[in-house]
């Protein structure tokens, strides 16, 4: 698969979480093969096999549709999109913006209180194991969506592409809501009266962190760096460069190469 570009802040953190999440598969099918082993070779069950792919393949599905939007490889329905002329099809794509900011805010708004209280009180799944799934899924949740908001709206005025002062603008709103996000946060996190190990306290400040700076990294990088456009009704038999007689469905006959090859 060739990968579409990472351009500005957005795109470059978008892209260093997925590079994380894609070894989340291998770790469970490793350790589900554990599990396996264990059950039927010595006898031995164990009690957190199953709560841990769980907690790890939401974070994956979460992230997974971060990375989709950072590529733009979202299922989407091309109908009527295609029969449009290309003022149109600019309008369709700002009203699925739209939509989709709305969408992103209200879940935001709504599920905000919810997740700080299960964070604060460190909410655990209740099983054997107890791993605290709704503690740390539930914000991710919320920061995955502003994630794929920014994302979709860095997509949009990049993929036009607009005029560089809308992108620069963009790029630094969104520097600015992240590590303004990010410090408000900490205090939350480091926070006595909550009940977050202290472990995990130090890896979610790590985490800040490090986004916080991966964000200022990309805007310093890319700030004058000018995206390529992305084509949708691009053809892709044209990217094969084959001729027209195999394109047509008329392949020469057997033994025989067909001109240009």
């Amino acid at each position: 698969m060739v990968e579409h570009e990472r351009t500005g802040p957005v795109d470059l953190l978008s892209w260093c979480i997925s590079r994380i999440a894609m070894w989340g598969p291998a770790f469970i099918v490793c350790i589900i093969f554990y599990e396996v082993v264990m059950r039927y070779v010595f006898a031995a069950p164990t009690l957190w096999v199953n709560e841990m792919s769980l907690w790890v393949g939401g974070a994956i599905y979460l992230t997974s549709g971060l990375y989709a939007m950072q590529q733009r490889s979202h299922i989407r329905i091309f109908v009527l999109y295609d029969l449009m002329p290309r003022v149109i099809q600019r309008l369709f794509n700002v009203l699925s913006i739209i939509a989709l900011v709305i969408f992103a805010f209200a879940v935001i708004w709504g599920g905000f209180g919810e997740a700080a209280a299960k964070f604060a009180r460190w909410e655990t799944f209740g099983t054997a194991f107890d791993p605290p799934i709704p503690a740390t899924n539930k914000p991710l949740i919320l920061m995955t969506l502003l994630f794929v908001m920014l994302q979709g709206i860095s997509n949009l005025i990049r993929d036009w592409p607009a005029a560089p002062w809308l992108r620069k603008g963009l790029d630094i709103v969104s520097v600015v809501l992240i590590v303004g996000l990010a410090i408000r946060a900490l205090p939350r996190v480091l926070d006595a009266g909550n009940s977050v190990p202290f472990g995990w306290k130090v890896a979610i400040c790590a985490f800040l962190v490090v986004s916080s700076i991966i964000v200022l990294y990309g805007l310093w990088r890319d700030f004058n760096r000018e995206p390529t456009p992305h084509i949708e009704d691009s053809d892709p038999a044209a990217e094969l460069d084959l001729p027209d007689a195999v394109l047509t469905g008329n392949p020469p006959p057997e033994g025989r190469k067909p001109a240009g090859l």
